[in-house]
């Protein structure tokens, strides 16, 4: 007998999106890392923002998001601002909850470079890797230049 073809009107889940993600795809390692050098980078990004005034989206997910558009070969933050409406699987590696819209992030661009410089960023992302990679016995013999 041939099944019917019924339409969805709704969606209701009980399903988190860290149920979805399978327990052995690559970006769970990524995340983990991730999550840890942002972690160590706390502090620094304390520093970069603001106490007053509207809340802006945060650092770490931008930083994320930014991750994922390398991974996935996502050419704009228009479109991945799209996909994020869809994609569990994004929205899962920047902890962002089901419900939360993802428009309005585009139009923020071009004003992240300005107030990343002059804090250091860069320099404390790299020595937050390589104190990780000295940890784990990554880190090779040769003589840094």
């Amino acid at each position: 007998m041939r099944g019917r073809n019924e339409s969805q009107v709704t969606m209701l889940s009980l399903v988190t999106p860290d149920q979805r993600v399978p327990k052995d795809h690559p970006l769970r390692r990524v995340k983990a890392l991730t999550d840890e050098a942002l972690a160590a980078l706390s502090p620094t990004f304390d520093a970069m923002y603001s106490n007053v005034g509207r809340p802006s989206i945060p650092p770490e997910r931008l930083l994320k998001a930014t991750l994922l558009m390398a991974f996935y070969s996502v050419r704009s933050e228009r479109l991945f601002c799209e996909q994020l409406d869809y994609n569990l699987l994004f929205r899962w590696f920047l902890a962002e909850l089901p419900r939360e819209r993802a428009d309005g992030e585009p139009e923020r661009a071009p004003r992240r470079p300005a107030r990343r410089a002059g804090h250091g960023l860069r320099r404390a992302g790299w020595r937050a890797r390589d104190a990780r990679r000295a940890r784990a016995g990554l880190r090779g013999n040769h003589a840094r230049r």
